[in-house]
């Protein structure tokens, strides 16, 4: 069993866009600049944004943190949205989820230049990325493919089933890996809470891409000798043993699961550190185009 290590990997590639800024800023180039609009005060979301923050100072990107009320209207959001697209300065910029729920979020994501989407989430971009057209991809699906590509995993002809159909991972993962390039030209199954014989569909897959947010949910007896097993869930659960009071867990059960797989993601320390690299390579691609 190899541990497809997201925090190497994401390290390695940090240090690629930091020589390609440095590159870009001898040569008289814009310096990337990216901008995350935090509304409210959810902890989940805090620290992830002043996670992005350090990974722009890594690189050398010009970041900025909008921080808005938890009582925002939407109309004033969307005015906010639209002073960043006009702000020539600001390669990309995210709106960092989940909302308040008295504004809409697809329509704040609509409302985003799709030029600017670095998160990938505008229907623009993700049309685009449907068709195999150069797009900015969201950042958890090009962060598992990046992972794949780096431990030169074989997904040509192989069985991928993915387990969710969001928005954000399923749907558009089970597009990448069905698309005619590598990572791809896999046989993809996506599967979700209308399934009625997933147990089955897993024991055929060589690749398993779990993204429902249930702990455990995929458990060892699912999964057959030798897949490749991606866990993208990341649920906090109570354990007293740490100093936090929890632990973060994912969707397939790591400890039993791990010795029939050929690879697997850990939770945390897998897919996570890709998704925000991701960000870094879209907001580089961002100033590129300028």
């Amino acid at each position: 069993m190899i541990k497809l290590d997201g925090r190497a990997t994401s390290q390695s590639i940090r240090q690629e866009i930091a020589a390609e800024v440095k590159k870009l800023q001898e040569k008289g180039g814009k310096t990337p600049h990216l901008v995350a609009v935090l509304v409210g005060s959810n902890g989940a979301s805090q620290t992830y944004v002043k996670a992005k923050v350090r990974d722009c100072e890594e690189v050398g990107f010009v970041s900025d943190v909008v921080r808005l009320s938890e009582t925002i209207t939407e109309a004033e959001l969307l005015q906010e949205v639209q002073r960043l697209n006009a702000d020539a300065a600001v390669d990309g910029f995210i709106v960092q989820l989940p909302l308040p729920r008295h504004i809409d979020e697809q329509k704040v994501l609509m409302a985003i230049d799709p030029a600017k989407d670095v998160d990938g989430f505008h229907p623009e971009n993700l049309g685009k990325m449907a068709l195999n057209l150069p797009s900015y991809l969201p950042a958890t699906p090009m962060g598992i493919l990046d992972l794949m590509d780096r431990y030169n995993i074989e997904t040509g002809g192989k069985h991928c089933v993915v387990v969710g159909r969001s928005h954000i991972v399923g749907l558009p993962i089970s597009i990448l890996m069905g698309r005619n390039g590598y990572p791809g030209n896999a046989t993809v199954t996506l599967t979700h809470s209308r399934t009625t014989n997933l147990p089955e569909l897993l024991r055929s897959a060589d690749i398993i891409i779990a993204a429902l947010g249930k702990p455990h949910f995929v458990t060892a007896d699912m999964v057959k000798e030798g897949a490749v097993l991606i866990d993208v869930g990341t649920t906090r659960v109570v354990d007293k043993s740490k100093k936090s009071g929890h632990r973060l867990v994912g969707d397939i059960d790591y400890e039993k699961a791990a010795s029939k797989a050929a690879y697997i993601t850990p939770v945390p320390g897998g897919v996570g550190p890709m998704t925000r690299v991701s960000l870094l390579k879209n907001t580089l691609l961002a100033a590129r185009h300028k």
